[in-house]
């Protein structure tokens, strides 16, 4: 038995239905992917990236430098090392000798 097409009026209500439902499942697909990042941020913040314990964050001059609790790794954040670098007063040779035991 042959459908019957869909009049003009039906299938703007249908296109209408398909795009509501298309953006709730885009939304609920962002808000999963934002939870993902939160929850992913949670378990991994202040760990150190090669060993997985605490980091202790280290006041020098103007910058926080994180060093881990276990391996003695030193990380720094985006820009730091530049910061270091560009101040020409020996704040990188007063930098290294920090972490000499």
């Amino acid at each position: 038995m042959a459908e019957k097409p869909l009049s003009k009026e039906e299938e703007y209500f249908a296109r209408q239905e398909f795009e509501r439902k298309k953006k709730a499942d885009e939304e609920q697909q962002q808000k999963l992917a934002a939870a993902e990042r939160e929850r992913l941020r949670e378990l991994h913040y202040m760990r150190c990236p090669k060993c997985g314990m605490h980091l202790i964050e280290i006041d020098f001059k103007s910058i926080k430098i994180d060093r881990c609790s276990h391996c003695d790794g030193v990380w720094l954040d985006a820009g730091e090392l530049d910061h270091i670098q560009a101040d020409k007063s020996g704040t990188f040779d007063s930098f290294l000798s920090i972490f000499k035991s």
